[in-house]
């Protein structure tokens, strides 16, 4: 596996910028048809190497979950926070996104100078990311800083729809499919109807077909 090329590049411009304190955010489960939207941040200790540390979509979920543990274990401080499926359907789904990493920033108990923020946005309707920050576009493939947050935020995610919303609603398969469009989701769909953690604002398409 591939690691991060100059995992503290981003992170050291933001030193020598005057920042001594640096965290990276990133969020996971924006694109699914149902439960909530994860964030993670997280504040490395400078300079550390996780070995096999990547943009969390690169990695098995097997490496997923050894990484997960050593950065919660290693960690100056991080930080895990999610907006439900229904605020999603209240808001939209960039607002969330914002909502989320920004509550995750807040969660942090060592507050960062600056934050680095993993895509090109960071504001959406009704939420922002308020804490100093820079936008890096994939920045988990950039960044040990956001790496480790995207890490622990799709953990988190797997671990939630796996472990609580799959025993909660059987007959999705979100174990399977983590709530993605698959085929399987979308028959059992057809089949069950929406459940309580499907947001309602991504199954339009699917209802304009019924």
């Amino acid at each position: 596996m591939k690691e991060l090329e100059h995992p503290w590049q981003l992170e050291d411009e933001l030193f020598s910028s005057g920042a001594s304190v640096v965290c990276g955010a990133d969020e996971a489960g924006a694109g699914p048809l149902m439960g909530p939207v994860y964030a993670a941040a997280v504040i490395l200790p400078k300079h550390l190497t996780i070995e096999g540390l990547q943009d969390s979509k690169k990695l098995t979920p097997r490496l997923r979950e050894r990484l997960y543990d050593e950065i919660i274990a290693r960690a100056v401080s991080w930080s895990v926070a999610r907006v439900e499926a229904r605020e999603i359907d209240e808001t939209d789904i960039l607002s969330a996104r914002m909502k989320a990493m920004q509550s995750a920033i807040d969660g942090l108990s060592v507050t960062p100078d600056a934050a680095l923020i993993d895509g090109n946005r960071d504001a959406g309707r009704s939420s922002r990311i308020t804490a100093p920050h820079r936008c890096i576009v994939g920045g988990d493939g950039r960044s040990a800083s956001i790496a480790a947050a995207s890490v622990l935020a799709k953990v988190s995610r797997d671990r939630y729809v796996t472990e609580v919303l799959d025993r909660l609603y059987p007959q999705y398969g979100f174990a399977k499919h983590k709530g993605y469009g698959t085929k399987l989701h979308y028959d059992m769909l057809a089949q069950y109807g929406p459940c309580p953690e499907h947001r309602m604002t991504f199954l339009k398409k699917w209802q304009a077909q019924l």
